[in-house]
């Protein structure tokens, strides 16, 4: 048996911070049902792993990530993604991390990865992942610059601090709601999207 099929069998378990940014309005239709603000899709996530494992493999303190280009909805398909993995990791955390994101062991992966028609294969890169709510900072390596700031009045220029609570939430199920500062994407899909929409929040996964 490979190591890919112990870990599609194993029970798994994550907890950690999760940071979405994409090219949506503030608020992001797409988190109600709607469709996206300019009608096609461009962002992603990433996660900051504080404890958990696949199967035996312990991935806390990693982090990892895509970002995709979808025509339309993300629903609709069609998408091209990248990944983004902790140069950190050791092969067997590699392999997790890879087995994750495949989606063939469920959770969000599971769902994004149908609707990728042109996926790379995956970057190994040095992550600078500092959470901190509204002013979370990201990089990973030379692909992705991410720094979140709060939401603006449009009135009065004072910061605000909306939040969405999401029962069915597939990667979230509560997130703080606030602004990209910097959102920047290169190599496989490439886009500058600052100013628009981008989240934080805790995630909590398991399958057992």
């Amino acid at each position: 048996m490979t190591q890919t099929q112990t870990q599609t069998q194993a029970a798994w378990n994550l907890k950690g911070t999760v940071v979405q940014a994409c090219n949506c309005d503030f608020g992001c239709p797409c988190s109600f049902n709607a469709p996206p603000t300019y009608g096609h899709c461009e962002g992603g996530y990433a996660w900051q792993v504080d404890e958990g494992r696949v199967g035996d493999t312990d991935l806390a303190g990693l982090s990892f990530a895509f970002y995709a280009d979808w025509p339309g909805a993300v629903h609709q398909g069609n998408g091209e993604a990248i990944f983004l993995i902790d140069e950190r990791a050791n092969e067997a955390q590699r392999q997790a991390i890879r087995t994750l994101l495949s989606g063939t062991v469920g959770g969000p992966w599971a769902i994004f990865s149908a609707t990728f028609s042109k996926a790379h294969d995956p970057q190994y890169v040095p992550f600078e992942f500092s959470p901190q709510e509204h002013h979370t900072t990201l990089r990973a390596g030379d692909t992705l610059r991410l720094e979140l700031e709060p939401m603006k009045n449009a009135k009065t220029g004072a910061d605000v601090h909306p939040g969405v609570v999401l029962p069915e939430g597939l990667v979230f199920k509560q997130a703080s709601l606030t602004a990209s500062k910097v959102f920047t994407v290169k190599d496989g899909v490439s886009y500058d999207h600052s100013g628009k929409y981008a989240a934080f929040a805790p995630f909590d996964y398991e399958v057992p």
